[in-house]
């Protein structure tokens, strides 16, 4: 493992911490740390890149964001131990985990900070805003059905951004070896200890087209699954968070035309997982390529300074 010797902010306490875990993420890795640190104080935040088996430039490129970026390095290509190895390291709270290939602004990093910081939520995420501009009509079909679901209502964790305070983090503990590290982290609290923070948001590209879209879904599926069979006693969406979903897309008759592809997805996508956990073919990585189409590495020093 290595380790860059200075720390981001010198001798000052950071007011939060930034875990990024990344596996070969040159691609987007640029876009994400020039959105989190537009209009950061100088020392405001802590952010570590993970970077975790990582045989393209992403290093290099977080490294040339100079002191504000501290780059960690691992040879083992495993998420959860990037999880585990950034939080080994840093120094703040409140605390938050962060895909690299997500926007999001200083603005929403200080108002979830600021909800975590009362101290009557333990966990914290915005809402997410889809960015389907680049998918095709396929995939705007399944999101323009996905997004209904209560999931999404209140105390949503996950699709690449969560936070915790010091008390959240305690409950957390080590992150263990699995998939779905989101949904391990929304089943560790109850509704009343989550948060959703309005007034802000993270911005998420999905696939760009209906393979892509099976793939990582078939990954959430089986991480799903996978959460199921090792912490049984994890709470799970119930019958009556089913039947709202079904009732809201009832009530929407114009986009009734969506719904056999978003149950086709679904279908397929359970049918994979379920034999892909059978055969325990877990890949230590697996992520969506066609929507991390954005910068080459050799576009690092613009993008930063852009």
């Amino acid at each position: 493992m290595n380790t860059d010797s200075a720390c981001s902010t010198g001798n000052k306490q950071p007011a939060m911490s930034v875990i990024i875990p990344a596996h070969n993420e040159a691609a987007v890795m640029a876009r994400c740390l020039s959105s989190l640190l537009a209009g950061a104080e100088p020392g405001e935040l802590e952010i570590l890149v993970v970077c975790n088996g990582c045989n393209d430039n992403t290093a290099e490129i977080a490294r040339s964001f100079g002191p504000a970026v501290r780059v960690l390095e691992s040879a083992i290509p495993s998420k959860t131990a990037a999880l585990n190895l950034g939080d080994s390291n840093a120094r703040a709270f409140p605390r938050v985990y962060l895909d690299a290939d997500i926007v999001v602004t200083i603005d929403t990093l200080r108002k979830t900070a600021a909800v975590l910081r009362m101290g009557t939520y333990l966990a914290a995420a915005p809402p997410v805003a889809w960015n389907l501009s680049s998918s095709n009509v396929w995939v705007k079909a399944f999101y323009s059905i996905w997004r209904l679901q209560p999931y999404f209502d209140t105390g949503r964790l996950g699709a690449g951004f969560y936070a915790v305070n010091e008390a959240g983090h305690a409950r957390l503990g080590k992150f263990p070896d699995i998939t779905a590290d989101d949904e391990f982290v929304r089943r560790s609290f109850s509704n009343a200890e989550r948060a959703t923070v309005h007034g802000c948001s993270f911005s998420v590209t999905p696939p760009r087209n209906l393979r892509s879209l099976i793939r990582i879904k078939t990954r959430s599926r089986r991480g799903n699954m996978e959460l199921v069979q090792r912490f049984p006693n994890m709470s799970r969406p119930c019958s009556e968070s089913r039947m709202k979903f079904l009732g809201r897309i009832l009530a929407r008759p114009l986009l009734w035309p969506a719904v056999p592809v978003y149950f086709a997805v679904v279908i397929l996508t359970s049918w994979h997982a379920n034999r892909t956990l059978h055969r325990q073919t877990k890949p230590a990585w697996e992520r969506d390529l066609s929507s991390r189409i954005l910068t080459n590495g050799n576009s690092k020093i613009e993008a930063s300074r852009g």
